[in-house]
């Protein structure tokens, strides 16, 4: 089944949200830096000592803004001005983005391991990248928004019952299934 008339009108129409959104998040993250007196928007985690924890000396974190709630309102707004909620059931949204991870697939097929951070990778290739993901994002808050599934708080049932699941000090440095794992 398609679910739009005009999937290219559709696409562009994401895009320009994702690039919307990522304007809104800069501009956000920008502010927040200025008020804190920060000139970048992503701090490493510090030990007691004030050091920067050796673990996380190069995580790269998200910016606070926007959040989940926000990016499932704007999608809603974006959707109820174009009278799509017509197309977007859960089963539609499940395939928009299972197609829409096929296209970020599509830009690492080929290319064999890529290294943390992409150093190999040109601006536009990120910047696609980014967009591509963006589009798999806000299928999935869709999506989550369709089933009533309160997804930030799904995630930290999942991640106690991962924590239960995975003890550190059983599968530290392991990638085996937690079945897998001697008591």
């Amino acid at each position: 089944m398609v679910i739009f008339d005009h999937p290219s009108i559709f696409s562009t129409s994401l895009s320009l949200v994702s690039v919307t959104m990522a304007l809104h998040q800069n501009e956000t993250a920008s502010k927040m830096a200025k008020h804190n007196g920060e000139t970048s928007s992503h701090r490493p985690a510090l030990n007691g000592n004030g050091e920067i924890k050796s673990d996380q000396a190069e995580r790269f974190t998200f910016t606070h803004e926007p959040t989940l709630e926000d990016i499932r309102h704007m999608q809603a707004e974006f959707t109820d001005e174009r009278n799509w909620n017509q197309f977007h059931q859960p089963r539609n949204l499940l395939l928009a983005l299972v197609g829409e991870v096929g296209e970020v697939s599509e830009l690492f097929q080929w290319r064999g391991e890529v290294a943390e951070g992409l150093p190999d990778w040109t601006e536009p290739e990120r910047e696609h990248l980014a967009q591509e993901l963006s589009d798999v994002l806000i299928y999935l808050v869709e999506l989550a928004e369709k089933c009533h599934v309160d997804l930030p708080q799904a995630v930290l049932r999942k991640m106690a019952l991962n924590r239960l699941k995975y003890p550190a000090s059983k599968v530290h440095g392991s990638a085996k299934k937690y079945t897998e794992y001697e008591d």
